[in-house]
Formats: C-alpha cells, sequence, structure tokens
C-alpha cells in the first residue's frame, strides 16, 4: 500500500461528544498504527495544533451553537490548513460547513469521502416535529453532497437509505467496538433479585429521544415493574426529563468520566436501552453487548440492525412499546443471554472497520489517479 496521508474533518466534536468522536478516534488510530500519515481539523475554543502518537490534531477556533458543541463557520481557514498538509485524500465527517472539502479536493485532483454518521430527513423531521417539505429539502442537500465526494460511506442499510434516490457511490462500513475495554469482567448485575437494573448511557438530548427510555420506565413504573433506570450523560433535556419521570425509579447520575467506568455502568445493568429510532449506527449498543448486558432498541433505525433475538428485543418506538420489549427480555435473563450478547459484539471489531475504511482511502487515491490520466 502507497504512503497515504489521511486528512479527517468534523464538526461537533467536544469534550463530552458521544459516538461520532469515538469513531474518528479509533478510526484515526488505526490509520497511523498502519502506516500512514493523519490530521484530524475539529473546532475548538482557540486555535491549537498539537502532535501526538496518532497524528496532528488541528483545533479551530470557533464559535458555539449549542452549549455542547461547536461549528466552523471559516471553511477557508480549513482549506489553507489542507494546502499544507497535501493530503492523498480527505474524509468529511460533516454536512454543513466542512462539505465544501468535497469540491476542494477534486479541483486539486485529490480523492473525498463523506463519512456520514446522521440521516438528516429524520433528524429534521424529528427536529420540526413534522415531514411535511423534509423530503425535499434534505434530497437536494444530500445530492449536492453526491455530487461534491468520490463515494459517501455509510454505516448501515438504515443509514444508505437517504441517498437512496441520488448519484452517490456508497460504501457501507459498520463501526467497531473496543472489546478489551468493554467486556463481561467489568462487571455483572447484583444476583440478590433487587430491581432490575436498567441504563441509557448517551447524550441528553431530543435528537437522541432518551425520552423514549423515561417514558418506558414511566410505563413500566404503573404496570409494577420492579426496576430502577439510571440514565447516564448530560444534555439540554435533563430538567424536562426528570418533571418527565415523575415518581417512576429513574436516577439521573450526569456524565460519566472514562471509557472504563462506563464500561462498568453496562456491565452491572441488566438491559441497556438504546431506543433512538433514528440512530444510523449504535455504538452504545456495541458497548453494552461487549460488556455482555442485553438491549433494548427500537424496531426501527440502524441500531435495530445490531441486536437480534439472541442479544435483545426491538420494540415500537413508543412508550409502551419500548416498555413492552424491556418486559420480554426481563423475562429471558440468564447467563446464556448475558453471553451471547458478547459473542454478537465480537463481530464488531475496530481492526475491521479501520481496514475496510483504508481499502476507501486507497480506492480514492486510485480513483483520483485514474480523474488525472483523463
Amino acid at each position: 500500500m502507497a504512503q497515504l496521508r489521511i486528512a479527517q474533518l468534523a464538526n461537533f466534536v467536544g469534550p463530552t461528544s458521544g459516538g461520532m468522536k469515538v469513531a474518528i478516534e479509533h478510526l484515526g488510530r488505526g490509520y497511523v498504527a498502519a502506516g500512514a500519515e493523519r490530521i484530524l481539523v475539529i473546532p475548538g475554543a482557540h486555535d491549537r495544533i498539537e502532535e501526538t502518537t496518532g497524528g496532528t490534531i488541528v483545533q479551530v477556533k470557533a464559535p458555539k451553537v449549542s452549549s455542547t458543541y461547536r461549528m466552523i463557520m471559516q471553511p477557508r481557514r480549513v482549506l489553507r490548513l489542507l494546502e499544507r498538509f497535501n493530503p492523498t485524500s480527505v474524509e468529511c465527517s460533516d454536512k454543513w460547513t466542512l462539505s465544501q472539502v468535497g469540491r476542494w479536493a477534486r479541483r486539486r485532483g485529490i480523492g473525498s469521502v463523506l463519512f456520514s454518521h446522521e440521516r438528516l430527513d429524520d433528524m429534521l423531521a424529528d427536529w420540526l416535529r413534522s415531514g411535511v417539505g423534509v423530503e425535499a429539502v434534505v434530497g437536494a442537500m444530500n445530492r449536492r453532497l453526491a455530487r461534491s465526494f468520490d463515494l459517501v460511506v455509510v454505516t448501515s442499510d438504515y443509514s444508505a437509505g437517504e441517498f437512496a434516490h441520488t448519484s452517490a457511490r456508497l460504501r457501507k462500513v459498520p463501526l467497531g467496538v473496543d472489546l478489551g475495554t468493554f467486556n463481561p469482567d467489568k462487571g455483572a448485575p447484583d444476583a440478590d433479585l433487587g430491581p432490575a437494573q436498567l441504563c441509557y448511557v448517551g447524550r441528553m438530548s431530543h435528537e437522541k429521544h432518551p425520552d423514549l427510555a423515561v417514558g418506558a420506565a414511566v410505563e413500566l413504573y404503573h404496570r409494577g415493574v420492579d426496576f430502577q433506570l439510571n440514565m447516564y450523560g448530560t444534555g439540554p433535556d435533563i430538567a424536562a426529563m426528570q418533571k418527565q419521570a415523575g415518581e417512576a425509579p429513574v436516577v439521573f447520575h450526569g456524565f460519566v468520566e472514562g471509557r472504563d467506568e462506563v464500561a462498568r455502568r453496562f456491565a452491572r445493568s441488566d438491559i441497556s436501552l438504546s431506543v433512538c429510532p433514528t440512530e444510523t449506527f449504535g455504538l452504545a449498543v456495541l458497548e453494552a453487548l461487549a460488556c455482555g448486558t442485553p438491549v433494548v432498541t427500537a424496531s426501527r433505525g440502524g441500531a435495530r440492525e445490531l441486536v437480534d433475538e439472541s442479544c435483545g428485543e426491538w420494540g415500537s418506538p413508543c412508550a409502551p412499546g419500548i416498555a413492552d420489549a424491556i418486559e420480554r427480555l426481563l423475562a429471558r435473563r440468564s447467563p446464556e443471554l448475558r453471553q451471547a450478547a458478547r459473542k454478537r459484539a465480537e463481530g464488531y471489531d475496530w481492526s475491521a472497520s479501520v481496514a475496510r475504511m483504508l481499502d476507501v482511502h486507497t480506492e480514492l487515491v486510485e480513483l483520483s489517479k485514474g480523474a488525472r490520466r483523463r
């Protein structure tokens, strides 16, 4: 394999970011371990360049667009950085201000890939509380993105769906899980047959639908089920969900520092809830399964593709539907179920994701060579 110089770009990456940050970090370290050079460009409070064992990390000063996230509003500064780095390929994990890097790369004979971490049509419909007009707006945007980038990487069949009527050349690359950090040795539920321990790990923001987990907990409480739901994470919707929970046994623990501690919280739970119906993949699903914890997920979305009957249950994306799935899974609790959960996760090692992405970047180099010859 020829020397690769891979530039990764992303917005919405911060100290408490979730899945996208984890994916970019694991892939980036894998690129460097395979002998590639790597630069990562992300927004920050100040301009900063840091040389690390995982490559060059560049923070570009950018304003906050929410309590958690920043967005680079001057993409020309990023393009100047790329001129200096002279990449062989560009991997963009942003559909907004940084998406013009695709056209920049094409003008210079450099291969480019859009890494699609979210499904915009469903996200926008969620935000607007209506699907009216969304298909036309997002469809036009996705057609533009498909023309701008040589390839588009999706992580699930659900994620691929929004590019169905575009010219995008899709490559499916499922993400992975750190099987060493997330493993059953980190703990187990109490064996004293106390309340069933349920957990939700993720951002407490409406686009992740944590309120669906809380709503299911309220439903279970009214049904007389003996349980406790532990909510791990931070975000703008915590106060609203605390009110939603009422007297139901829901405990909000806040942000959990460190991946080892997150693994312990998963491992001590009887069931993990990853119920967002618009999730394009579901890293939290794999992390729970790797710890031996079975998962309840929504019957729609990318996370649904990670869970089969051997390791969890699906529920329709409403409070009663998720509550029904939880009750079905509680009735199936056993050591064999936890072993099957771990086995399911073992099919998603990060090394496979890195290998597939390196193939993508090698393909981009070949595509750019072919374009220059023409």
